[in-house]
């Protein structure tokens, strides 16, 4: 995942826009330290590489990392630095967030790929576009640390026909007509849509679309719609969305579905992170 140099720096001048005043007002600043960062919970880490990056531009010297998707337990040292008690304590609100942050989506994508892989391990646990705005990097890089995987990045990447596109177009029936001259003009892609109904996916699947996606389904609903389409077409991809968290996801499994996609993740709740400031003497 490549998170720029820019971002690094604008996470760092957002908390230390200047200096840091309750440092140099006890005048420790100069003191040598070691800081060290572990979770107060098992948890799947998340962050590291950009705390040690950050390590490097406050003049930290890195001693120990674990790297993004390590499994670590319970108090357990994962990210250790030494360096000057200013730098020191300038770097450990700002890494401690990223960690928090994007430890939280990495466990939570850990634990849906987890349930999802008990049911069936061919299923892939995809995420939406609907991140926190200005947390995407991090985000993204959290869900992949999980085992999970984005779903698209970006309006750029794929073709995800919805609703309000069909209004434009006139209806699912146009769209039927139009998906050979689609995959023509993109040969290389899969073409998507998501639909309303049934009879709706049958008539896509019956001219030649690559995949469905089924939004806010139930499980037992779901489970029919899935035989009937695979029986038209055996290789159209299937996409359960809506509502999909720890405590249904193995249910939509169990419809016969290719992949989860899930927004949950976004909003798991931060893992609890330690930091531990002290003098070397």
């Amino acid at each position: 995942m490549y998170i720029s140099d820019e971002l690094i720096d604008k996470f760092i001048k957002e908390d230390v826009p200047y200096i840091d005043l309750t440092t140099l007002v006890l005048e420790i600043g100069n003191k040598k330290g070691r800081i060290q960062f572990f979770s107060r919970e098992d948890a799947v880490i998340c962050g590291t590489e950009e705390a040690a990056r950050i390590f490097h531009k406050l003049n930290i010297e890195l001693t120990k990392i674990k790297p993004s998707g390590s499994l670590v337990k319970k108090n357990e040292i994962f990210l250790e630095g030494m360096g000057n008690a200013s730098d020191l304590h300038m770097a450990w609100k700002i890494c401690q967030n990223i960690i928090d942050y994007s430890s939280g989506i990495a466990t939570k994508t850990k634990k849906l790929v987890d349930k999802a892989a008990n049911i069936n391990s061919d299923v892939s646990v995809i995420t939406t576009r609907k991140n926190i705005p200005g947390t995407k990097e991090l985000a993204i890089k959290a869900v992949v640390s999980g085992g999970g995987f984005p779903h698209r990045l970006g309006l750029s990447e794929t073709i995800l026909i919805f609703k309000q596109h069909l209004n434009f177009l006139g209806g699912i029936h146009e769209l039927a007509k139009m998906i050979k001259k689609i995959k023509c003009k993109v040969c290389e892609k899969k073409v998507i849509a998501e639909v309303d109904s049934l009879e709706d996916a049958v008539e896509l699947c019956k001219n030649g679309i690559d995949g469905i996606q089924f939004d806010k389904v139930p499980c037992d609903k779901l489970r029919e719609n899935v035989g009937i389409l695979k029986d038209i077409n055996p290789s159209v991809v299937i996409l359960a969305a809506g509502g999909i968290n720890e405590k249904n996801i193995e249910d939509y499994v169990k419809t016969g579905i290719d992949a989860i996609v899930t927004t949950s993740v976004y909003y798991a709740k931060p893992i609890d992170i330690g930091c531990k400031i002290e003098p070397i003497v």
